[in-house]
């Protein structure tokens, strides 16, 4: 299982899934697709009796229950996309066998270093088998890592007639990354009574609560005059823009929190004398100051439009997902069964608020509760991403633990 399970995931990260948060198709890229229509020709092969790719790109298999009782139908679920903040395509993954806690050169050329100051998880790892970038893109493991486990844990259970299972659901989605992966999701389709996304980082977290989150667009429209007769005429979009930002708290920032502190995020801004654009992403795990977060932003845009003229700042306010624990804690004992299979094959239960987001959160509310699994990597969406191997296959050993509980075993 070990090697397949390997060979798996670094053939799916030789193929570029770039999600694209400015392309209007969906999925947003077509070569998403070519990985979506790869899965569904191998779980094909493997003998899973019903599988298919619908119109959206979604991959869905349904392996039928062996069990002679009635059993909770239960779905496993990844995402294809990796993020649009960092390079996907021609990856090439380095093994550093029996890590021997030190940094690690991933490219002595460009003078990239992962180094253990910095990443002091790393020392987890000492004697393991750990893959990596080699500097220049991402690996992958997000989620590509989640889609080899799951398709890992489907061969086996193929293989193995004798183990017992209730009906189970298997689904790859596109644009995850985006925020996109389940605006056209079937979750009848799907059939699941409850599921599982395994989109999470290092070995042991188990997340059940995640970020409610937004997106917040700023438009500035300035007025730009010849700069030798500009006095008291021009109004500057750029430096209306840099108002606008320097009057969101800098204390409440990424970089300056953790836990359950939410914050505004600044991911892009461009622009001219004439007009200029913010986008920012909101969150906070807690309703009522995610709410007060996107008041704020309104109330920036009221005042600087007091003082340079209405219509010059304007404001798109989206929401992405909401805090998927509301929907999960009726639900408790799907957490509780987690915890339990991690607990059968010796991993200590990681129990956290997701400082982000996943196709789960949003299944959650759509009548699926889906709490996440980790995955086994670190430092997604960037040129310092790995991940250990061992990692890898404990969280095939979980996946086969929760077939096993939810069949009564």
């Amino acid at each position: 299982m070990a090697d397949l399970l390997l060979e798996k995931f670094l053939r799916y990260v030789q193929i570029d899934t770039q999600s694209d948060e400015n392309s209007t198709s969906f999925p947003s890229t077509d070569q998403q697709k070519t990985l979506l229509s790869l899965l569904l020709q191998e779980l094909q092969a493997m003998g899973v009796p019903q599988a298919a790719m619908d119109e959206h790109g979604y991959v869905m298999a349904r392996i039928p229950s062996n069990l002679s009782k009635p059993a909770p139908a239960l779905g496993f679920i990844a995402h294809v996309d990796t993020s649009p903040d960092m390079s996907g395509k021609d990856v090439h993954p380095q093994f550093v066998e029996n890590y021997d806690g030190k940094d690690i050169v991933l490219n002595a050329d460009k003078h990239i270093v992962l180094g253990v100051d910095e990443f002091p998880e790393l020392k987890q790892y000492v004697g393991q088998t750990l893959i990596t970038t080699d500097g220049t893109t991402l690996l992958g493991a997000d989620d590509k890592a989640g889609v080899a486990e799951i398709m890992t844990a489907v061969e086996h259970i193929l293989q193995h007639p004798e183990i017992p299972h209730g009906d189970l659901c298997i689904a790859f989605t596109p644009d995850e990354e985006i925020g996109r992966g389940v605006d056209f999701f079937d979750v009848k389709k799907l059939g699941a009574a409850y599921a599982y996304t395994v989109d999470g980082g290092q070995i042991g977290e188990l997340e059940y609560e995640n970020f409610n989150a937004a997106s917040a667009k700023i438009f500035v429209q300035g007025k730009n005059i010849h700069p030798g007769y500009a006095k008291n005429k021009m109004v500057n979009a750029l430096h209306v823009a840099k108002e606008f930002d320097a009057l969101l708290p800098p204390a409440e920032r990424p970089e300056h929190t953790q836990d359950y502190e939410g914050f505004f995020h600044l991911v892009h801004c461009s622009g001219e004398v004439e007009k200029a654009q913010l986008h920012y992403i909101v969150r906070d795990h807690n309703r009522s100051k995610f709410e007060h977060r996107k008041q704020v932003i309104e109330q920036c845009a009221h005042y600087l439009n007091t003082r340079y003229g209405k219509g010059t700042v304007s404001v798109e306010l989206k929401d992405q997902y909401y805090n998927m624990r509301e929907q999960v804690e009726p639900h408790y004992h799907i957490v509780q069964n987690a915890i339990a299979a991690m607990e059968r094959v010796g991993v200590q239960p990681l129990i956290h608020p997701i400082r982000g987001g996943t196709d789960g959160a949003r299944l959650s509310f759509m009548g699926l509760p889906c709490p996440n699994l980790f995955a086994g990597g670190h430092n997604f969406h960037g040129k310092y991403e790995f991940i250990p191997v061992a990692s890898m296959h404990k969280a095939v050993e979980v996946l086969l633990q929760l077939v096993n509980i939810y069949a009564g075993e």
